[in-house]
């Protein structure tokens, strides 16, 4: 019987703090069967940062579970620094991981932001991946971002009237600009202010029903400020890869076995961008959730990613 509810949670067997270079370290962890098939987890954002509930996806007797905290985000030092913080770099740090934990291939774990860099990640490195479990389908192109910050009014608008009452009527003409000068301020005051009313605006709008403790983690101070201040840098810069990237260069990881999860009513990340990824990677499971939005922690949701962990043991 194939397991459908979230293991129990588990504390690592190992841990560290990896410098990348001179102004970043990275914090990881692995937890889990140390002989078991390694599996990466890739947090969302880009900035959110990784949490132990995370690592209850998967079997710890079966796998071996691999988390960090991305440049910029949660245990990894210093929080919400954008410099020297891209795609490409990441992409390098994964690869600095792998080869510091001694690991041939994994199964490679993301969602939201974490598909987007698991996509740019298999693309970059194919003979480093075992397959991909991917969720709430983000392929960062211009169309998606400008939902994010103007189309998601649709749906939620007393939460964008919210988000957007710190700025003048011309500056919500360009949104994105606006509150980058906000969250790149030097004034904490400034700039923490920004950060929750960015986050909270994102967390409110992830789930298909309200759930006030997702709000809540959101607006918590370390995953306001790596999420804020990194998604806007990113956004900023078109997620530093040549505009659609990911579904151009997807015939690099065809040859492998892929598990794509999406909720039908995931506000922040439509699920046209998922459709695209099904198209164009036909072989790939594709799994639709009809009554969840864009949260990992939609029960629907969930159920299915522990689902997609468990078939890939065969």
């Amino acid at each position: 019987m194939i397991q459908t509810e979230l293991f129990p949670l588990v504390e690592p067997y190992d841990h560290g703090m990896l410098p990348l270079d001179s102004i970043h370290t990275m914090y990881w962890e692995q937890s889990g069967n140390p002989d078991g098939v390694p599996v990466l987890f890739l947090h969302g954002g880009p900035g959110a940062g990784a949490s132990p509930e995370h690592r209850r996806f998967f079997d710890p007797h079966y796998y071996r579970i691999i988390i960090f905290d991305q440049r910029g985000a949660g245990r990894s030092t210093p929080l919400g620094i954008t410099k020297d913080n891209t795609t490409p770099l990441l992409i390098e740090d994964i690869e600095t991981l792998r080869c510091h934990l001694g690991i041939r291939q994994w199964l490679i774990f993301g969602g939201s932001w974490g598909s987007t860099l698991a996509l740019s990640y298999g693309e970059a490195h194919p003979e480093s991946c075992l397959g991909f479990i991917l969720r709430g389908i983000f392929l960062c192109r211009p169309r998606e971002i400008d939902w994010f910050l103007y189309g998601l009014r649709t749906l939620f608008p007393e939460v964008w009237e919210e988000f957007t009452a710190p700025l003048s009527a011309e500056e919500r003409q360009d949104i994105l600009s606006a509150y980058y000068q906000l969250l790149m301020h030097p004034d904490p005051a400034v700039h923490m202010l920004a950060a929750k009313a960015w986050s909270r605006y994102e967390g409110s709008c992830s789930t298909l029903l309200p759930n006030p403790d997702i709000v809540n983690h959101f607006v918590s101070d370390t995953v306001a400020l790596g999420l804020a201040k990194i998604e806007a840098h990113y956004f900023k810069n078109n997620i530093f890869l040549p505009e659609n990237s990911l579904l151009d260069n997807l015939h690099k990881i065809r040859h492998l076995p892929g598990i794509i999860v999406q909720g039908r009513y995931d506000a922040v990340c439509p699920i046209t961008s998922a459709y695209d990824l099904h198209k164009a990677w036909p072989e790939a499971d594709y799994i639709v959730v009809n009554d969840a939005g864009h949260s990992a922690w939609e029960p629907g949701i969930q159920t299915e990613l522990v689902k997609a962990t468990e078939k890939f043991k065969s």
